[in-house]
């Protein structure tokens, strides 16, 4: 049986994100799942609500989000990534499915987040294997 994977992609930092997706899609295939409904969003604090559309559409067996949060002026980064990762444990207990985590961040420079385009891959890895032992 094929496990049917939804992607969360954040659009914020684009240019990292971008990569990310492309890893993981990569890494979805190589895995012998299948990509079957992607959903990009402004940013990390944004996927919350793609994911539950995604969980209540009931057409994937599991939720990878890719997102990159890059340290600023301030302490919005880590607040952004606190809420959306409460949020992303919340839904996938709600929905009894795995919601992976594949938000690099906080507390990181654009080039440490470049260094961590690898999260995305290890978030697929996450959602396939919880897939495969809650069967």
């Amino acid at each position: 049986m094929t496990i049917r994977l939804g992607f969360v992609v954040s659009e914020f930092n684009r240019d990292i994100t971008y990569m990310m997706e492309i890893e993981a899609r990569e890494h979805a295939q190589f895995l012998g799942a299948e990509v079957t409904e992607v959903i990009y969003v402004p940013g990390a604090y944004d996927m919350p609500l793609a994911i539950k559309a995604l969980l209540r559409k009931g057409g994937v067996d599991a939720v990878v989000t890719i997102g990159c949060v890059i340290e600023g002026a301030t302490q919005h980064d880590e607040i952004v990534v606190q809420h959306a990762a409460r949020k992303i444990i919340d839904l996938s207990l709600e929905f009894e499915k795995p919601v992976s985590l594949g938000i690099s961040g906080p507390g990181m420079t654009r080039m440490e987040a470049t260094e961590r385009i690898d999260y995305a891959r290890r978030a697929v890895e996450s959602a396939v294997k919880m897939c495969q032992r809650l069967q």
